[in-house]
């Protein structure tokens, strides 16, 4: 139900919830993951073990990886019209989305600040185009909208620091402040509205992970093949080019790049792609 370093709340089959650690030093446990765990004191348990998960969502760079959540099959990627998003770390979230088979959403948040929407807008109009799914709305006012995005799913939020993740996930679940002082109380630690990652119920089938805001979402576990088919619009041009080992970048008759030349392919989205490319090199 919530990780924090080598601590974890689980949540057992009665609704109990126990404080627990993992057996031995090193810890992979995400929350979302169901676990076997050995009672240790009427309040303290041990993690024996992970169960098989269905789904391991991650970011990893070339030294270390990051666990995000486990077990979710929805991401929702929360962005605003201000502060203004990267579109570079959407993209990434996404690609990371589609190599573990989860459904997407991207929420545009703070759709009551008219200001600054269109640009936000045109930033989401490449993911629009290739059928993303965008939900535009506005948590302080009202996330009736996002609802039935969210039912039978075990969803998770990614996004920047202040997009507004906080304030949706106060507003579908009002009793969250109360946990997160539950987590703060059992953890001994005062700040975990930034530092944990916590599973919230919405009903017996739908649930909701929040998770700490991420700058940067590193794919180094993935190889660039993979990336290539996580831009789900190359498809129907991967292996048209002139050459096999085509880096899209400079080749004559890259499909790639005569697709952007078309209008078939948005050229900042093959921008973002040589950009990751160059990342892995």
């Amino acid at each position: 139900m919530a990780a924090f370093g080598r601590h974890y709340l689980a949540e057992l089959p009665d609704g109990e919830i126990l404080e627990c650690v993992p057996r031995g030093k090193k810890s992979d446990v995400a929350c979302g993951d169901v676990v076997e765990i050995n009672r240790i004191a009427a309040d303290q348990g041990v993690i024996e073990r992970i169960t098989p998960r269905t789904s391991l969502l991650y970011r990893s760079d070339a030294f270390r990886q990051k666990i995000i959540a486990a077990n979710v099959t929805q991401l929702i990627i929360v962005v605003a019209t201000e502060p203004s998003f990267d579109d570079a770390l959407v993209a990434r979230c996404l690609i990371a989305a589609h190599d573990q088979n989860l459904n997407t959403l991207i929420v545009l948040n703070k759709c009551d600040l008219p200001q600054s929407g269109a640009i936000a807008r045109a930033q989401l109009a490449a993911y629009r185009a290739i059928d993303y799914r965008v939900l535009e709305l506005s948590a302080k006012q009202d996330t009736a909208p996002l609802l039935p995005y969210l039912q039978g799913h075990t969803s998770v939020l990614v996004g920047q620091s202040g997009m507004g993740k906080s304030t949706l996930i106060n507003a579908l679940i009002p009793d969250a402040h109360a946990a997160t002082r539950e987590i703060s109380t059992a953890l001994d630690s005062g700040k975990h509205t930034t530092t944990h990652a916590r599973l919230y119920h919405l009903n017996t089938d739908s649930h909701i992970i929040d998770c700490p805001g991420v700058q940067a979402f590193g794919l180094h576990h993935l190889s660039l093949g993979r990336i290539e088919e996580c831009f789900i619009e190359f498809a129907p041009y991967l292996g048209q080019c002139r050459f096999a080992n085509c880096s899209h970048s400079h080749e004559p008759n890259c499909a790639l790049r005569n697709a952007v030349a078309n209008g078939t392919i948005n050229a900042r989205r093959l921008e973002l792609f040589l950009r990751i490319a160059a990342n892995k090199a």
